[in-house]
């Protein structure tokens, strides 16, 4: 049972260290210092449900029907699209980079657009529902293997909203914000692009 929860923990960590659209808001939000646990908490959540969703069954049922993943894409890109204007906006008028110069976000807008960013994400379907899900059906402690890929979610966010605090006085001045406004929006039309072109 313990080789269960370490193969589902370590395949989960893999899939999901690498930067995407929803790293970068937890990142962005932790560097703000605004509603992280609030995130951190939905973003963890959505995960354990979808891979619980994928070890259910319901991975083998979505991948017999390509235009729900199809629809699925095309909702993330125009998505991601969208929030990448608006960092590149952002990356463009250092007035609006410093924290203190915008007024905090609402925690029922910032939870709004962190379900966005989990849910109209193509590739986190692919990555929990069939993937994680799949994978861990072939364990014979499929449960288990769940359990432990869903800790590896807990552990990662938690890990980069917090070491996203600690950035917080290096990110303190607008050229910085600049640097990561411009980073996000590239990220997020790189990940657009690979939807629409995929």
């Amino acid at each position: 049972m313990t080789g269960s929860a370490a193969a589902g923990f370590s395949l989960s960590i893999a899939l999901i260290a690498a930067i995407g659209a929803q790293n970068a808001f937890v990142l962005r939000q932790g560097l703000r210092r605004e509603h992280v646990l609030p995130v951190v908490a939905v973003c963890a959540a959505s995960d354990a449900l979808l891979i619980s969703v994928g070890i259910a069954g319901m991975g083998t049922a979505t991948a017999e029907h390509p235009a729900v993943l199809t629809a699925v894409r095309w909702l993330g890109a125009a998505f991601l699209l969208g929030y990448a204007v608006l960092a590149a906006r952002r990356a463009l008028r250092p007035g609006a980079l410093s924290p203190a110069d915008r007024p905090p976000a609402t925690l029922g807008a910032t939870l709004l657009a962190c379900l966005a960013f989990t849910y109209l994400n193509p590739h986190v379907y692919l990555d929990t529902v069939l993937l994680l899900g799949g994978v861990a059906r072939q364990h014979p402690h499929h449960w288990v293997f769940g359990a432990g890929a869903a800790l590896a979610s807990v552990v990662w966010f938690t890990t980069i909203g917090a070491a996203a605090h600690r950035l917080a006085p290096v990110l303190a001045r607008p050229a910085a914000w600049r640097v990561v406004d411009g980073a996000i929006a590239l990220v997020m039309t790189a990940l657009a692009a690979g939807l629409l072109l995929g």
